[in-house]
């Protein structure tokens, strides 16, 4: 199973570092993927429309660490894993919470070795990442107008990065 992990730039640099994605407190690292509930959501049989829809997901819980780091390079990470299907788990009670769809925890740590690619925003993008994730707050608090601000990140892409480009990335 692709699983997608969501980090900040000093995070993959600190997962380069230790060879490993790092778990939580939960001891689990928490990523995206396509679950039965991002399936029901999105309704779509295309593989590749819910994989991107996985990998938004996740671009959205790393514009939430950016939020919580104000010293962070305002650019979403997101690192894509393949993991046995078993090592995976949904939250049954959170499936259909809008705020949980196609989160996964995944038995951690996780080694970096596992890593299909890595996908980041390009130093243009950093403006409009700034700006949403200093509107994040208010957006969840139901303003629209900070929820345009937010949307405006999804406007860029994240760039694909093969792993071997890890040290360019973060260094």
């Amino acid at each position: 199973m692709r699983v997608y992990v969501p980090l900040t730039l000093s995070g993959l640099a600190e997962a380069y570092k230790t060879g490993e994605l790092a778990a939580g407190p939960e001891g689990a690292v928490v990523a995206y993927a396509v679950t039965p509930a991002l399936r029901e959501w999105y309704l779509s049989d295309d593989i590749e429309e819910l994989e991107y829809a996985a990998l938004s997901r996740a671009a959205l819980a790393s514009l939430r660490l950016l939020a919580a780091d104000p010293g962070a390079v305002r650019r979403r990470v997101v690192v894509a894993v393949d993991v046995p299907d078993a090592a995976a788990s949904a939250d049954p009670d959170r499936g259909l919470d809008p705020a949980a769809l196609g989160e996964v925890r995944v038995a951690g740590p996780v080694p970096l070795a596992k890593a299909a690619a890595v996908h980041v925003d390009a130093a243009d993008a950093e403006a409009d990442v700034a700006a949403a994730a200093g509107a994040l707050e208010a957006a969840d608090g139901g303003d629209d107008d900070a929820q345009f601000v937010v949307d405006g990140a999804e406007d860029h892409e994240l760039l694909w990065f093969a792993t071997q480009e890890i040290p360019n990335l973060v260094g």
